[in-house]
């Protein structure tokens, strides 16, 4: 959480210990589960309270810097060998036993059920009960959007469940992924209308009650949940964002670049972030972990997130234009020159810079960087390093003072949510048009083509969602909602390299090491539910062909 979540969560754990006359404080942290401090002291004010509700909201995830989601897809592989994005999800051999998966939110979840049983039976002020239910109500749609997205339909939960008074009347079957969707969207509407427009930095708002329902209901309108193309599902979806960009609360920060720099937390183009806090535990490491590995020789980066050519390619030209329309100027043989300003801001690349060190991905020419070829951990994998989100002051191995927010919801993807659904519902009306061409404009390229038919809108909306929000987890969601992932991820992504012929650079596209991807569309659309889940709970089914 931020500095004042901080403070307000020592301050409360101190007074909790005065309370409750234990020893220590390590003694009370380490009191599981928290609903066992008794009743008159934690719901007897609102500071008290409060710490309970923070520790729902600790829940919240944060970039994996290990292992980011964005691995899964197209636009990355991770540069250490034997991750789980590869050798298991990549090579689509997980299993119930051993997937990624979301089921652990169902803590949070509990913790959410008791918050919001205890307040409302409490005597605390209305005024207080009303947004702070509002806020744990927001906290529990949301985890149910990453297991309903992750797993499909999942058991709805909003009771207090506790095996030790209730037996195996805990173990509920699975709710439909229509039921799960309506309920994350209708707890979405109930809890926007109780949050305030803006709030303390991190916590939930009408807005990011809002976004979350679009969102949810952008997926639910998508190809995989919507067989029948159902135009008024998009509907539904654009009218939400809509009535985002109707509370007039959000802009574009002008500086794509540092947008993401702890010096920007909380800048008008969040909605609804995870907060961090450097040099403590809740430090955010990305820099460390994800970025370039060899400067001036020295190891400075982990590269678990290495670019893929295929998300450099989507790259426009400062023109404007795709490299592979006519006219774009696009050179392969020349490849990063006059290309759109997120490239430069997103991508380090061969001949480009890093805290003041050329980055030299070429062959044969003694850098340490050079792209790897054989899946050895040792460079890139791809030819590229990640630089979007970056910042030079924290690019040391291990270093924990960053204390950069990740950013969950924010503005431009409201405006592309917006451009989708609408373009989906009615067509590439003026909205649409004005809702892209913002996006594009904090980036200095040109406005869309006027004329284009939905279909053409619509390739454009895709590329242009793509290189806005990537790297922030969210192509794997998009690519199993649009059903594109049994061609994406069926084949292998690609890399760089260059060699040196005559004195001269020669670029050809490779597959990358490591890069072999399967997918299998009669399951892997939805992972499946842990074994150990069906384990305790004999009313959970499988999903299917696992």
């Amino acid at each position: 959480m931020n500095n004042l979540f901080i403070k307000r969560r020592t301050r409360i754990v101190a007074l909790l210990c005065l309370v409750l006359g234990i020893s220590s404080c390590q003694d009370f942290l380490e009191v599981e589960p928290r609903d066992q401090v008794s009743d008159g002291t934690l719901w007897s004010s609102t500071a008290n309270a409060d710490l309970f509700l923070h520790d729902v909201y600790a829940g919240v995830p944060t970039m994996d810097s290990g292992d980011p989601w964005e691995n899964y897809s197209d636009n990355s592989l991770n540069g250490q060998a034997g991750r789980t994005s590869a050798i298991l999800y990549g090579a689509s051999i997980y299993t119930p036993s051993n997937a990624p998966n979301r089921w652990a939110l169902y803590v949070q979840i509990r913790k959410a059920n008791l918050f919001i049983a205890k307040v409302t039976a409490s005597a605390l002020p209305d005024a207080w009960k009303k947004q702070r239910l509002g806020e744990a109500r927001f906290l529990r749609a949301y985890y149910y959007s990453l297991l309903w997205v992750s797993h499909g339909g999942v058991p709805i939960i909003t009771d207090v469940l506790n095996q030790s008074t209730q037996g195996d009347a805990i173990f509920r079957p699975r709710n439909t992924s229509e039921e799960t969707y309506k309920f994350i969207a209708d707890e979405c509407a109930a809890s926007a209308e109780d949050l305030p427009v803006t709030a303390e930095a991190g916590r939930a708002t009408k807005g990011a009650a809002l976004t979350l329902k679009a969102w949810t209901e952008l997926f639910n309108a998508s190809p995989l949940k919507n067989a029948t193309n159902d135009k008024a599902k998009w509907a539904v979806a654009a009218a939400t964002y809509k009535k985002v960009m109707d509370l007039k609360a959000y802009s574009l920060f002008p500086d794509y670049n540092t947008l993401f720099f702890e010096e920007n937390n909380n800048n008008v183009e969040v909605i609804f972030d995870r907060q961090h806090l450097g040099g403590t535990a809740l430090a955010n490491y990305r820099e460390s972990y994800l970025g370039p590995r060899f400067v001036y020789g020295t190891l400075t980066g982990f590269g678990h997130v290495d670019p893929t050519q295929d998300i450099v390619d989507e790259y426009a030209m400062a023109n404007g234009l795709p490299i592979t329309a006519p006219g774009s100027g696009y050179d392969p043989q020349n490849p990063y020159v006059n290309r759109e300003k997120r490239f430069y801001q997103s991508i380090v690349y061969d001949g480009s810079t890093w805290l003041g060190d050329l980055m030299i991905m070429k062959q044969g020419v003694g850098s340490l960087n050079a792209t790897d070829l054989n899946n050895s951990s040792v460079s890139t994998k791809t030819g590229y390093y990640l630089r979007k989100g970056m910042n030079t002051k924290y690019a040391s191995v291990n270093n924990n003072l960053n204390g950069a927010n990740f950013i969950l919801f924010r503005y431009a993807e409201v405006l592309l949510g917006y451009a989708e659904a609408q373009n989906e519902a009615v067509g590439a009306d003026e909205s649409v048009y004005s809702a892209v061409n913002l996006v594009r404009a904090r980036s200095e390229l040109p406005p869309l083509t006027p004329g284009m038919t939905p279909a053409q809108m619509r390739v454009a909306i895709h590329r242009e969602r793509r290189v806005e929000l990537a790297f922030e987890d969210k192509r794997l969601p998009d690519l199993m909602r649009l059903k594109l992932a049994e061609k994406v991820l069926n084949g292998t992504v690609h890399a760089m390299k260059i060699d040196m012929v005559g004195g001269k650079p020669v670029y050809t596209v490779i597959p990358a090491a490591g890069g072999a991807k399967v997918f299998f569309p009669e399951k892997n659309y939805v992972l499946p539910i842990p074994q150990s889940a069906i384990d305790k709970n004999s009313k959970l089914t499988q999903n299917p062909n696992y």
